[in-house]
């Protein structure tokens, strides 16, 4: 399969794949891995010399939109806290660690106080060490104890890879401590003959919310000995934990600290997490308790230069005419060949699946071209492979066999990467959290790196290469989440009541809008209250009600149709939009495409095909206002913020040429509608505003559907959300407003708090919004403003214009207290739909 990234006379990416080939990575930083030999220092690029070759041929300078240097931070050293024991200490020394940095004996002090504490430092700033220190030493007494396990210690990790990680880790770190200290990782993935050793003998478990949620807090009676002696919870990357996903984690968290205290345990934690804005805030939300903050990296940083690189527009045209620029994806396969070429320890981050097979298969294939032994030294790495195979992938990547890999988020989060010179980033990762996240897996050692951002063609990726300060002179972003979203709390309390009956004294606990709740859970007769307390009625495991991650039901496997080989799952809430009926499917560089999809018994066949295409679903969105709970003037319009009833339903797909993304048609299908009732935030205008701005009725629908694509793709610069979690619907009149209204909701039932946040900031939002249209230099509209590839209503009508002056005479009018600024960063620009009774919608959809 051949890929002709662009057209002929515009391939400027062979000038820099005529270097000569290497077969072993150059490292910049000092920890390489010894089946490497390593080269003189001499030898080694400096961030600015590979960025200038990756920068090299005919027009990639022009690419470069800005460029940061990060200069060089020294290290604060500090004494190690006299309370850890001299074993552990040793052991750490043996390790090379001679002494601690500031921070991490700080964090130490208030673990061994009692206090929880939440550590909130950069990439590579030795978070695993401050927990660590005082949780080994509370091992090692607890061993001297009669039964060996007088103290225990459970954490918590986001993804299976990085509580693997940390147990190798663990394992290394305590081998001078013999079997005081016993790690075991008790996961989806661990052998059931393992799991009662780890139950009876492991002192320190390490797992993830969903097996707590599922397996450990239903069957306390098993962990009884393990929880009365739990002297602490560790939270691994707490950042990740926002939306609806960290709202059911923070319940399961409370869950977990009731039944402790019912085995006479008060457990501290330590939580660690990304530089983040108001992290102590977080963390109590999360917990629950109060927390201690230790924000002030001491730890040494080598020099940083991130790149902010804009793909170029290429011959082709979008729809309705529009200028189409390169892929981010195609661009990052590139920069990622052209890096394994130059032997740089690279790493490409990207937001789906499919996005990083793609980048890997295409990067493969510009590699065979020069070097064939290079091909097995890229790979793919995603949520989703089999257990096996993201075993053999960590391997691979620990020991040096992969140059370079294209991964998902399911890599981001803190597995021990070591040595990676070179991040490039396909797209903005979401937050400015994430984005720093990625940016700090290369030069772990203090060394110099190199970090590229490479824009995808959408208004926030287009908006921030050309506004650097967005990302390097504002804060991080503060975490959204609300524990008290009823749809998220009801399921919990009755996993509670199932686990130990709840009484009153629990409510508390749970939040004050918990009585509420009891009382509906009751009317459903899900509970029922003898005497004092509340007891879960049906014989159906009460944790079953609900799935953390909020993917509404259980994933849908995908099995190969002539073997009936399990190739991995798709979550439920995206399976009509990712593997519906003729949509292209990749699985480890294989392409695929689905035959079928049953969506009652969960299952989409597929067989292995070779489409000269890619698909993406198209939607259908309508929404009706239930409760308008707060309301200001705009002028003679209005800003509201309240609840709604969203029905979608994906009704199309199209079929994309790969690479180019010209579309090369259009497929019906028939999928049944599904419901929400989440928030929402929306503002009216009136016949006066319409006026003013020159809107006349020929041009207000596609002023509206503009304002209404570009205003969600900016939406995730003000709150930390992502193209899941926030969708929207624009409409020339609206039966419930009876005026012209553009609608932006959270994709979440109950809602996820970032509707609130765009109320709260709508003045600087929408301020954004107006810029971003305004600034672009397409002349009626192109994807990095207005357009959406995944508009249902084929990006039909649109008015570049008339969006611009709606916008500004909107925010003439518009109260200064109506939002004060951003204080948070976002995710691409979400997926989109069409509206059967309007201007046009934006659906949450799967990241293509």
């Amino acid at each position: 399969m051949a890929f002709n990234h662009l057209p002929a006379g515009v391939h400027d990416a062979l000038a820099p794949l005529s270097v000569k080939p290497v077969t072993d990575s150059v490292p910049m930083a000092k920890n390489h891995r010894p089946d490497h030999p390593q080269p003189d220092t001499a030898s080694r690029p400096s961030p600015e010399a590979v960025l200038h070759r990756l920068a090299s041929g005919p027009s990639r300078s022009a690419r470069i939109t800005h460029t940061e240097h990060l200069p060089p931070r020294a290290g604060r050293h500090a004494v190690w806290p006299d309370r850890i024991r001299s074993e552990v200490i040793a052991a750490v020394r043996a390790r090379g660690i001679e002494h601690p940095w500031a921070h991490q004996a700080l964090a130490a002090e208030h673990a061994l106080d009692g206090d929880s504490v939440v550590v909130a430092t950069g990439t590579a700033s030795g978070k695993s060490l401050a927990y660590l220190m005082p949780v080994l030493s509370a091992l090692l007494d607890g061993s001297e104890a009669p039964n060996g396990r007088g103290a225990t210690a459970l954490y918590l990790s986001p993804t299976k890879a990085l509580a693997a990680d940390q147990c190798r880790a663990v394992r290394e770190l305590a081998e001078p401590l013999g079997n005081a200290v016993r790690p075991a990782v008790y996961d989806g993935d661990t052998p059931f003959e393992e799991r009662e050793w780890v139950r009876q003998y492991a002192n320190y478990v390490l797992t993830n919310p969903d097996m707590l949620h599922r397996g450990i807090l239903p069957s306390h009676p098993r962990w009884a000995s393990f929880l009365k002696s739990l002297k602490y919870v560790v939270i691994d990357e707490c950042h990740t934990y926002r939306g609806v996903f960290g709202s059911h984690v923070a319940q399961v968290l409370r869950r977990l600290r009731r039944l402790c205290a019912r085995y006479g345990a008060s457990p501290v934690f330590l939580l660690a997490s990304a530089t983040a804005a108001e992290p102590s805030v977080a963390a109590r939300r999360l917990t629950g308790l109060p927390v201690v903050e230790v924000a002030d990296d001491a730890s040494p940083r080598g020099e940083l230069v991130f790149a902010l690189w804009e793909p170029p527009l290429t011959e082709l045209h979008g729809e309705k005419g529009a200028p189409v620029r390169r892929t981010a994806t195609a661009e990052t396969a590139d920069l990622l060949t052209d890096l394994t070429v130059q032997g740089v320890r690279s790493v490409a981050f990207v937001r789906s699946r499919r996005g990083a097979e793609l980048i890997s298969v295409i990067a493969q294939e510009r590699l065979a071209e020069v070097d064939r032994s290079l091909v097995r030294r890229v790979a793919a790495y995603r949520g989703g492979y089999l257990p096996e195979e993201r075993r053999a992938l960590e391997r691979a990547l620990h020991s040096g066999e992969l140059l370079g890999l294209a991964a998902t988020t399911a890599l981001e989060l803190g597995v021990d990467v070591s040595g990676l010179d070179a991040v490039v980033i396909a797209g903005y990762p979401g937050t400015r959290a994430s984005l720093w996240q990625q940016a700090g897996r290369a030069g772990r050692s203090g060394q110099g790196a190199l970090a590229v951002l490479v824009a995808r063609d959408d208004p926030l990726d287009t908006y921030l290469v050309h506004h650097p300060e967005a990302l390097f002179d504002r804060p991080v972003e503060s975490t959204v989440l609300d524990p008290d979203n009823p749809y998220v709390l009801a399921p919990h309390l009755c996993a509670a009541a199932a686990e130990i009956p709840l009484t009153e004294a629990d409510l508390e606990l749970f939040g004050p809008v918990s009585a509420d709740v009891l009382t509906q859970l009751e009317a459903a007769k899900l509970l029922r209250r003898r005497t004092r307390a509340w007891h879960w009625t049906r014989r159906e495991r009460a944790a079953d009600l609900t799935d953390i991650r909020g993917t509404g039901g259980p994933p849908v496997q995908i099995v190969e149709e002539g073997t009936g080989r399990l190739l991995g799952t798709v979550d439920a809430e995206a399976a009509h939009s990712a593997v519906h009926e003729g949509a292209v499917h990749l699985h480890q560089g294989r392409t695929y495409l689905v035959r079928s999809l049953d969506l009652k018994d969960s299952v989409a066949l597929v067989e292995q095909a070779d489409p000269p295409y890619t698909t993406a679903a198209r939607d259908t969105t309508s929404i009706s206002v239930l409760e308008t709970e707060t309301e200001i003037p705009w002028g003679s319009g209005r800003l509201c913020l309240g609840s709604v009833e969203v029905t979608n339903q994906v009704v199309s797909f199209l079929r994309r040429r790969l690479i180019t993304g010209e579309v090369m048609g259009e497929t019906k299908l028939d999928l049944p509608p599904r419901t929400l009732r989440t928030r929402a935030v929306w503002w009216t205008v009136t016949e006066d505003q319409l006026d003013e701005a020159r809107i006349n009725p020929e041009i207000l629908g596609g002023a509206l559907h503009a304002a209404e694509h570009a205003s969600i793709g900016m939406l995730p610069l003000f709150a930390t959300c992502d193209r899941w979690d926030i969708g929207g619907v624009s409409v020339p009149l609206h039966p419930d407003t009876l005026l012209p209204t553009v609608f932006v909701y959270d994709g979440h039932p109950g809602g996820a708090g970032f509707a609130e946040r765009a109320f709260h900031t709508a003045r600087a939002w929408l301020t954004a919004t107006r810029e971003a249209i305004a600034s672009c230099e397409c002349e009626a509209g192109c994807p990095s403003c207005i357009q959406s590839p995944k508009c249902g209503n084929g990006n039909e009508p649109l008015h570049k214009r008339g969006a611009v002056r709606l916008l500004t005479t909107l925010l003439r009018e518009a109260p200064e207290e109506a939002g004060s600024g951003p204080d948070g960063a976002g995710a691409e620009a979400p997926g989109e739909a069409g509206s059967p009774d309007g201007a046009g919608a934006e659906a949450p959809g799967e990241p293509g």
